[in-house]
């Protein structure tokens, strides 16, 4: 068989951790909403209200006012609300992540979680999907299983740019003064762009992170790089990655072997599967080896649908 149950024991910490997750996550985009602060102003003889951001720009409200005074009152009581709850979901996340590291309950290789918790954090994870091999990831913790390994080494990860939502997310990118290639040097400061592979980033290790796009389709932009840096990366090109774009999306919490956690966004099991067959059976100059891979790898996922052991969507 290409799959193992997880241990009992194992698969309770993976659904407790992933609540805990959920909830910090939750919890922490709530608390984004009361970032800064507010406090009240004198100037010339009457007060009036300011709120700060966290980029230390000031926002004037009003003059104090009863209606002023009660927006100011619930501006507090909910920054300090939600902070406790925070602080009290991040030391149950830390004790989550201790349990799953002795609880064996991931085993995600470090960089991958790292690098998606890079570009979580910074906000631009909407606009990339995990495509490859590493989907199985999500799919076997979703399943509470384990698959084989032989299905799974890889030393690298493509992550799908979506070229849809290109105009958005160059505003994004844009608000942080980054680039793609300096959000990955977050996880792992040794990345650099490949050379002669401008869509590819390498560590000191020889991880790579592959950067994909559809092939351009109406006002794409073509060729188009993530940010206005020189250094930064640039999508390529990949057959058939329109019906990725397209494809609906699977998120499922993932776990590395030192127990971290993120979020996952690949596409729906199914849409896995189609396309591994094609790439198994249609794709052009596809080598031998990678094509029994890809067969492996769609069985693998379709008896897990079969079984019911996997959802064919989130």
């Amino acid at each position: 068989m290409d799959y193992l149950p997880l241990p009992d024991n194992t698969a309770r910490q993976v659904i407790d951790s992933a609540t805990v997750f959920d909830e910090f996550v939750r919890v922490q985009a709530q608390a984004r909403q009361y970032a800064g602060g507010m406090y009240w102003k004198r100037q010339q003889g009457y007060q009036y209200l300011v709120k700060t951001r966290p980029d230390n720009l000031q926002q004037r409200i009003g003059p104090r006012t009863p209606e002023t005074e009660r927006v100011f009152g619930e501006f507090t009581a909910h920054k300090s609300a939600v902070e406790a709850r925070l602080k009290s979901l991040r030391g149950a996340l830390t004790d989550a992540e201790r349990l799953n590291k002795a609880l064996k309950a991931g085993r995600v290789p470090s960089i991958v979680v790292a690098v998606l918790q890079a570009i979580e954090s910074t906000g631009l994870g909407e606009y990339f999907t995990v495509v490859g091999t590493h989907a199985l990831y999500a799919y076997e913790t979703a399943a509470g299983v384990r698959i084989v390994q032989g299905a799974l080494a890889t030393q690298d990860v493509d992550l799908l740019w979506d070229a849809r939502r290109r105009v958005r997310f160059i505003t994004d990118i844009g608000k942080l003064d980054s680039s793609m290639l300096k959000v990955l040097q977050i996880s792992d400061p040794t990345f650099q762009r490949k050379q002669g592979q401008n869509e590819t980033a390498i560590n000191a290790k020889g991880f790579e992170v592959d950067f994909l796009r559809r092939q351009p389709e109406g006002d794409d932009p073509h060729p188009f790089r993530f940010s206005d840096d020189e250094e930064d990366l640039w999508p390529v090109q990949a057959k058939r990655a329109s019906v990725l774009t397209n494809a609906p999306r699977f998120e499922h919490v993932v776990i590395s072997a030192t127990g971290r956690m993120t979020l996952m966004r690949t596409i729906i099991p199914q849409a896995f599967v189609e396309f591994k067959l094609w790439m198994a059976d249609k794709a052009p100059r596809r080598p031998e080896p990678k094509r029994r891979r890809d067969r492996r790898q769609a069985a693998i996922v379709q008896t897990l649908l079969d079984e019911g052991l996997l959802a064919s969507s989130t």
